[in-house]
């Protein structure tokens, strides 16, 4: 999702994608409002950003005793590809992987598309090198190749597996590729905001569970952004001050600590059960 992470429609889709899969997948606007209250969104926000979904195709209105949202059956490969993207990308790539090279061509007269590869690549991860071509970490391509697809812009996208051979020196060509620094700017953001809350809630034995909601969802709302913004490059081609790793570690650790009472905080508001997953 691409949504600002300040906007109600992006916490509503942390929500959805931390906790309610895990619980059916769906819950009545009531109960929605009141969670949403504790994060200091109010009730016409919400209705707003639930219509809003609602015509993306992400949410879609059931009602089970109360008026209500499931997740849409179509948006559940995204979350699963979200995941991947926030929980299994925290270390660089390794740079004997290769790369995956996108080269694309759009005729004139469907400029709207090229602008949706562009903005749909970048936000893949992916550099740009020239016109029609992009390159990011080979571990990145059945994530690309799935999204492609999803979005129907695989026929205008040759997808190649590659090596870098000659002749410069790759490590001063890739800054050029990618916009180091706006991506450590939004690390330094993350960091500066939350490693003081990770020192102060690691030492406090008593952590209720409305309060770990309530720092975990705008966390994880901020954070879910970076993977995707930042490809993942191998270490030996970042900057000597890259930032990522400092922020990595303040996540992950907000994570081991707010996740599960989050989670049970949703339960408690809700009384809806943890949902075991098929097979």
């Amino acid at each position: 999702m691409s949504d600002s992470p300040t906007r109600p429609s992006s916490v509503i889709n942390t929500v959805y994608g931390a906790f309610l899969r895990r619980l059916g997948g769906w819950i009545s606007i009531a109960d929605l409002i009141t969670l949403m209250s504790e994060l200091d969104v109010d009730s016409p926000a919400v209705r707003s950003a639930i219509s809003r979904l609602k015509k993306r195709g992400v949410l879609e209105p059931e009602r089970q005793g109360a008026t209500g949202y499931r997740v849409s059956p179509a948006v559940h490969r995204v979350f699963d590809e979200g995941d991947r993207r926030i929980f299994g990308s925290l270390e660089p790539a390794d740079l004997s992987d290769g790369w995956v090279m996108a080269v694309f061509s759009v005729p004139e007269s469907e400029r709207s598309q090229r602008y949706q590869l562009r903005t749909r690549l970048t936000w893949l991860g992916f550099g740009n090198i020239a016109s029609g071509v992009w390159l990011a970490p080979g571990r990145l391509l059945d994530d690309t190749r799935r999204t492609l697809v999803r979005l129907g812009l695989d026929d205008y996208v040759h997808l190649f597996a590659a090596d870098y051979a000659a002749f410069s020196d790759l490590r001063t060509t890739v800054s050029s590729w990618w916009d180091f620094p706006a991506i450590q700017t939004q690390y330094a953001a993350f960091t500066d905001t939350y490693a003081p809350v990770a020192e102060r809630l690691t030492r406090q034995s008593d952590l209720d569970t409305t309060e770990a909601f309530r720092h975990y969802v705008p966390m994880l709302t901020q954070w879910r952004r970076l993977p995707y913004l930042d490809p993942g490059l191998p270490t030996e081609l970042l900057p000597a001050d890259w930032n990522a790793v400092a922020a990595r570690q303040v996540f992950q650790q907000l994570h081991l600590v707010l996740a599960e009472p989050s989670l049970r905080h949703v339960q408690k508001v809700t009384g809806l059960a943890e949902v075991t997953p098929r097979v």
